[in-house]
């Protein structure tokens, strides 16, 4: 579908010389929410490390879909304020995959799963807080 090269108020399509055309609006539209579909889908291995339960895995992502890009924008934008964040979940994405690879052989409780997350997070913060980032001199 041909794109208009400005935006035409708050419109997603308008009609241009007796064709329809999408206008930057729309295209906009389709980035962010094909993000959230994305992040709704990277979750998925998330939850199912947690619990096999159907229910709950479609009503996570379902939930994911709505609200994930809210919780990314706010986590984005505490990331300078908790700089070691970052480690914090890189290193549960690593124990959640280990765990994921490892179901067969070791059975991890899901308490001892949430507790280690919540941990690891505050953790994370807390150290953030603690020791806060050195700010080399202005220039």
């Amino acid at each position: 579908m041909p794109v208009t090269h400005g935006f035409e108020e708050e419109k997603f399509f308008i009609r241009h010389g007796g064709k329809w055309m999408a206008t930057p609006l729309f295209v906009v539209l389709l980035v962010v929410e094909s993000t959230d579909v994305i992040f709704a889908v990277d979750s998925i291995p998330a939850v199912l490390a947690i619990t096999r339960d159907p229910f709950i895995v479609f009503t996570s992502n379902v939930f994911a879909i709505l609200g994930l890009r809210a919780l990314y924008f706010a986590l984005a934008g505490m990331m300078d304020r908790f700089y070691l964040m970052h480690y914090g979940l890189g290193g549960i994405l690593v124990f959640i995959g280990i765990k994921m690879a490892a179901h067969h052989f070791i059975e991890v409780p899901i308490a001892f799963t949430l507790a280690l997350i919540a941990t690891v997070i505050t953790g994370s913060i807390l150290a953030s807080v603690i020791f806060p980032k050195h700010k080399g001199p202005e220039n």
